[in-house]
C-alpha cells in the first residue's frame, strides 16, 4: 500500500520570507523588545529623577524674596550656542539609527563619529563654564542660586558624559564591523537615551539660564 504526498500550495502569506532585518518575532514574543522594554523602565526612573531636581529648584525659588537675574551671573548667549549645538547632535543620532537600519556600517560610523564629537564639545563648553564659575569664586556654598545651578547643570553633564561614553563605545563596534542589519537595536537604544538626555537640557537651559 503506497501513499502519495500532498503538497499544498504555495501561501504568500505563510511561507514568503521574513524581511532579513526584523530583529524580533512579534508573533511569538512579548509585543515589545527587551532591551527596548528595558531603556524605557530606566528612562522612567529618570524622568522621576530629575523632574525632582527641578521641582526642588521651583519650590525654593517661589520661597526666596529675591532671585538673581540669571543673565547677571551667567553666560546665557555661550550656553545657548551650547545647547543648539546639543540640539544638532540628535538630527545625527537619528541619522545615525537610520543607517544601522539600512545596514550601510560605513555612513554608521560616520553619524556616530559625529554624534560623540558634538556631545564632547557641549560637555567640554560646560566645564569650561565650570571653570570660570568657580575662579570668580561662585561655588555651590555661595548662596542658593549656585547651589541649585550646580546641581542640576552638574547631574545632567553627568548624563551627556555616560552618552558620549556609550555611543563611542557603539561607534568602536560598529568600526569593527560588529553590529550587522539585524542588530540595529543596538544603536536605537542609544539613541533613545541620547534624545532623552537632549531633551532634559533644553528645559533646564529655559528654566535656568532664561528664567
Amino acid at each position: 500500500m503506497s501513499t502519495t504526498a500532498v503538497i499544498a500550495p504555495y501561501d504568500p502569506a505563510v511561507d514568503a520570507p521574513k524581511p532579513h532585518h526584523a530583529i524580533y518575532d512579534y508573533d511569538s514574543g512579548p509585543p515589545v523588545h527587551r532591551g527596548k522594554f528595558a531603556i524605557w523602565l530606566f528612562l522612567a526612573t529618570e524622568i522621576m529623577f530629575f523632574t525632582g531636581l527641578i521641582g526642588a529648584y521651583i519650590v525654593l525659588r517661589m520661597g526666596a524674596d529675591t532671585w538673581p537675574d540669571p543673565e547677571n551671573r551667567l553666560a546665557v548667549l555661550i550656553t545657548a550656542i551650547n545647547t543648539f549645538i546639543l540640539i544638532c547632535s540628535s538630527a545625527t543620532m537619528v541619522k545615525a539609527v537610520e543607517q544601522a537600519m539600512l545596514g550601510n556600517n560605513s555612513e554608521l560610523v560616520k553619524w556616530l563619529a559625529a554624534t560623540v564629537v558634538i556631545g564632547a564639545t557641549f560637555v567640554g563648553v560646560q566645564v569650561y563654564e565650570y571653570a570660570e564659575l568657580i575662579k570668580a569664586g561662585n561655588l555651590p556654598n555661595v548662596d542658593i542660586f549656585w547651589s541649585t545651578f550646580y546641581a542640576m547643570t552638574g547631574f545632567h553633564g553627568l548624563h551627556v558624559t555616560v552618552g558620549v561614553i556609550w555611543n563611542f563605545v557603539v561607534m568602536i563596534a560598529a568600526m569593527r564591523r560588529k553590529i550587522p542589519q539585524e542588530k540595529y537595536m543596538t544603536v536605537e537604544l542609544a539613541g533613545l537615551y541620547w534624545h532623552f538626555v537632549d531633551l532634559v537640557w533644553v528645559l533646564l537651559f529655559t528654566i535656568v539660564y532664561l528664567m
